[in-house]
This record gives C-alpha cells, structure tokens and sequence, in this order.
C-alpha cells in the first residue's frame, strides 16, 4: 500500500514540516536519528510512515521494536499500526497480564512490530518468545523517561540483546542532558522542531485560579461547572489524591473517570474509554496520563497539584492544543502556593458566584460481553444496535473491541431505551449481557 492510500485511512491530508524531516532523516539507510517535538505534533506517525516502508510483510520475523513507557502508549502505538491498513502486524506487550498469553498471542500473531515496556521486552527476550536476530530497528518513543534511572536496568539488558540492530530512533517532546552509552548511538541525525514550543505556547491559554484554603475540591467544582460539557483533564500527584478528587466531584454530580497506575488494565481502559468517547466529561489522573496519550479534542488540563518538574508540566500542558487545536492550562493555587518559575506569563480568573450546573456528557458508554475471539467486529456492533437496537449511525460513537468484550459509546438519550431494547437479543448468534459503564 502506498503512502498517500495510508494517510488516507488515517484522515491526514498533509504531514508536519516535522514529519517530512524524520521522513528524509529514514531516508538515510542505517544512520540513527534523534526527534524532538513537541507533544501533539504527531511523532508516532512520523516514525511509524518510514518504519513500515521498510518492513518485509513476507517475512513472519520481528523485524523492529518500539520501546515506550507505559502499557497505554503500547497499545494506542499498535492501534495505530492497526488504523493505517498498510499490511504490516503489530503486537503490544506490557506488564499486568501473563507473558505466557502474550507469547501465545504472538505465535498466532506473528508480529512484524513489537511494541512494548522496558520490562515485559526483557522478559520475552530472556526466555526466546521476541528472536533479536531480525530486528534491525529500535525506536524508543518518550526516551527522556525509558532512559531514566527508574529504566536504566532494563532498558540496557534490552539492548544489549538487541546487538544486530542497525539503527536506533529517539523521539521525546523533552531533550535529555545525555544519552547512555548502552543505547549504542552514532553520528545521529538530529530533527529538532522543540523551537516550535513557542508557536504552541501561543495556542495555550495559561489562567491562575487562586483556592481560599489548602483543600481545593471547592475550587476545582466551580471551575469545572464554567467549561460547559468540554473535555477537562485534571492532574494529580498521588493515587489518593486522584480517587478522592474523582469521589468528591461524582458526588457534586460531574460525570468523572479516574485513571492511576494502581488500577488494573481493565479499569484502565474503561477509565481512558469513556473520556475519550465523551461519556465522561471530566478525566481525574496522575502523571501516567502525561505521555503518549492522543485524546482528541482536549479542551482543559488542570493541574491541581503543581507538577513536580518542568519536563511533567511539558508533558501535562501537551495534552490540550495538540496539532493546530487551541486550548486552556490552569494552575489552581493555594494560599502558600505559587507558580514555578518555567510557566510563564498567565492571567488570573475567577468564578462567578451563580454558578450554572456541571456540564452533561454527550455519550454513554455500553459494556457489550462479546470481542474478537467470539468473532464480533466493529461493523457487526453497528449493524447490532441499529437493526435490532432501533439506532441511527449517527447515535452510535466510538467503539473498541477487546479480546472478550466490547465498549460502544452511544448518545446519553437514547441509552435507556437500548438497553431494554436489545436485553433479550443475541449478537451474531450469541446471547450477552450489555451494561452501562458507570
């Protein structure tokens, strides 16, 4: 498939100064290439456009790794191989499930791409599920974080594994000071768009929104009752912190989803589902939710507590404004508290007094108890909920599919009635359960 049909399926009609100049940095057979670029400026497609190019679909060998940090950025970086229909197999490994199953799946699968933490690679690399003798390109995708000292360890038992690749592909939104020695780069071509930080900056609204008292749950309800039904993301610094916020606004009647690393994969992805698809408003989460993580439509990040670091408020700031979107950062402060000193100019506001009632969202999100491995696809969701459902196309929103169970999100007014509807059909056959996610 050829690349104008690739970016076709993706809905891209035209590539970044940024990815034009990784895609002729690739061009350059062998030589490694660092890329930085702010977040949202579209890197995963920038390297995934060459690395595919180069990919041998006749071949079952695993012929590139891609290194990220978390399992959410695993999973969205193969969807995203997925989207493109270019022929070439991904697969995503990641701790919180069985390296057994996952070995398993790839048997099945097998993946031309792997893309995988820095933990569960070691683990399959030690036991011979991923073979290193094919893989001649290693990309690391975030590498400021997986080449931190929380990674060093397994980041180098990697690729020291990794010894017949000829070529390493580095892309962050933040530079590092140094790269380390085990990561075996030479002479690098370097794509620097991080001027363009600026041009962002510009895009951000920056607000203050000062908190009478330590405890800022009041606050943050009455900022969140002014942005109507947009999109808000709001950071905080420890798991408690989050399920406690996220408790606090669902009792004050904001429809919120929670995500922290504490959580296990599940409730993860119905967490990063239903804020997605717009059935929740609100997202309450830490730094996990910082990288890799493409949400369209990102109207306000919120940052409850100060982030901790420069590099966390690049990355927290990067969820709003991503491509050419504009979008809104708010700092709320305490009374000993103020900005640090890497923000910036921002203007301070306050909330009115009469405030309006929180904003609804505009999707629900269905549990169907069905997925790939009972031969449910997507189109047959579709068909499902209009010919027996009672829907229009235009009622039904995003939908993903696992392995044994589907998400579908559906407009809030027309949930009740469904589930009713469709409680005693069966699905190609087969008889489910479907529930609404809370």
């Amino acid at each position: 498939m050829n690349r104008s049909e690739v970016l076709r399926k993706l809905g891209v009609t035209e590539l970044s100064d940024m990815q034009k100049a990784t895609l002729e940095a690739f061009g350059k057979k062998d030589q490694d290439i660092v890329v930085l670029s702010p977040t949202g400026t579209g890197k995963t497609l920038a390297y995934m456009l060459p690395l595919t190019e180069g990919i041998d679909v006749e071949s079952d060998n695993v012929q590139a790794v891609v290194v990220v940090p978390g399992r959410e950025l695993a999973l969205q970086s193969c969807n995203t191989l997925q989207s493109m229909g270019c022929g070439v197999r991904g697969y995503a490994c990641y701790g919180g499930r069985m390296a057994m199953d996952e070995h398993r799946e790839m048997r099945n699968v097998m993946p031309h791409i792997v893309f995988s933490t820095p933990g569960r690679l070691v683990d399959h690399l030690d036991k011979g599920n991923i073979s290193p003798y094919g893989v001649r390109t290693i990309v690391i995708d975030e590498f400021d974080k997986c080449l931190d000292m929380g990674f060093a360890d397994e980041m180098s038992r990697a690729l020291a594994r990794l010894k017949f690749a000829s070529r390493h592909v580095l892309l962050s939104a933040t530079n590092a000071e140094s790269i380390p020695q085990y990561v075996r780069m030479s002479d690098a071509r370097i794509v620097n768009f991080l001027e363009d930080s600026d041009a962002v900056s510009r895009r951000i609204d920056l607000l203050m929104l000062r908190s009478p008292v330590n405890d800022k749950l009041e606050t943050l309800y009455s900022y969140l009752c002014t942005t109507a039904d947009e999109s808000t993301i709001v950071f905080a610094n420890h798991r408690e912190s989050v399920e406690r916020i996220a408790s606090f606004l669902s009792s004050r009647g904001i429809v919120v989803s929670a995500f922290h690393g504490g959580f296990d994969q599940k409730q993860r992805e119905a967490a990063l589902y239903k804020f997605s698809n717009g059935s929740a408003n609100v997202m309450v989460c830490t730094d996990l939710a910082s990288r890799g993580l493409d949400i369209d439509n990102i109207a306000n990040v919120v940052h409850y507590h100060l982030p901790e670091t420069q590099e966390a408020y690049i990355h927290r700031t990067g969820r709003t404004a991503r491509w050419n979107a504009a979008g809104t950062s708010l700092f709320i402060l305490g009374p000993n508290e103020s900005l640090p000193d890497y923000v910036g100019e921002s203007r301070e506001i306050t909330v009115p007094d009469e405030l309006p009632a929180p904003g609804r969202p505009r999707m629900v999100t269905i549990y169907i108890g069905k997925g790939k491995k009972d031969k449910i696809s997507r189109g047959d969701i579709v068909g499902f909920l209009c010919k027996k459902g009672g829907l229009q196309k235009d009622e039904v929103g995003k939908i993903d599919v696992k392995d044994r169970y589907a998400y579908v999100a559906v407009k809030s007014g027309v949930a009740a009635k469904l589930l009713k509807t469709v409680a005693n059909e069966k699905i190609k056959g087969l008889k489910t359960v479907f529930e609404l996610i809370r």
